[in-house]
């Protein structure tokens, strides 16, 4: 699927759809706020959510004092929904539009989170690109947490097909740049009361 394709899916995604009526709605993200305490962030650390589009998470770092948030979606109609529901703490985040395989950081960040993003990269060539553009955004030390369906999981989200990981692949699509620290998997309840078996790893860039 090419770029404008794919804008075109997830504008009307979100366009059409309330947050509680896509699969991968949180109130509250547990697992991703549970790494940012593993890694004992400062609260200026540079944070960027990968496909943030109109996720709570940005919402749960700015109640925990965080001050340099960055949120990047494909979706602008994702992004300004966000904007609404933080009022006027929206001012306080940096928001960029952006297909992940194009984006071109210009900041070192301290931690890169991404749930539910990268699985939609189904080439090799694809999910490679990401990998180089992470290990460009990521600062030396700087840590990458990731969240995919599991191979327990399902094959399609929101109509298209996703790519699924364990432990061991995710591992290696990243050992080039990065060391991992921590895996987990996680049954998400969705709002239909249905269960997504979730794999999210950790990792940490050395060099």
């Amino acid at each position: 699927m090419e770029t404008l394709q794919k804008k075109e899916h997830w504008e009307n995604i979100y366009g059409t759809k309330q947050a509680n009526e896509v699969s991968w709605f949180q109130q509250y993200p547990k697992t991703s706020m549970e790494f940012i305490e593993l890694f004992s962030l400062h609260k200026d650390s540079k944070i960027i959510d990968i496909g943030g589009g109109d996720s709570h998470f940005v919402d749960a770092l700015l109640e925990k004092g965080f001050e340099n948030i960055t949120v990047l979606d494909i979706s602008a109609t994702a992004i300004e929904k966000a904007k609404a529901r933080l009022g006027q703490r929206a001012e306080n985040v940096w928001w960029i539009v952006a297909d992940i395989t194009e984006f071109e950081p210009e900041e070192k960040y301290d931690f890169w989170h991404d749930r539910a993003a990268f699985h939609f990269l189904t080439t090799e060539e694809q999910a490679d690109k990401y990998v180089e553009i992470a290990n460009k955004g990521i600062a030396i030390g700087g840590h990458l947490v990731l969240g995919t369906f599991s191979e327990n999981g399902p094959k399609k989200c929101s109509g298209l097909d996703i790519k699924q990981y364990s432990e061991v692949s995710m591992s290696a699509k990243f050992e080039k740049y990065f060391k991992r620290i921590k895996c987990i998997t996680e049954d998400h309840q969705t709002p239909f009361n249905t269960i997504q078996n979730f794999m999210f790893c950790s990792f940490q860039k050395e060099n």
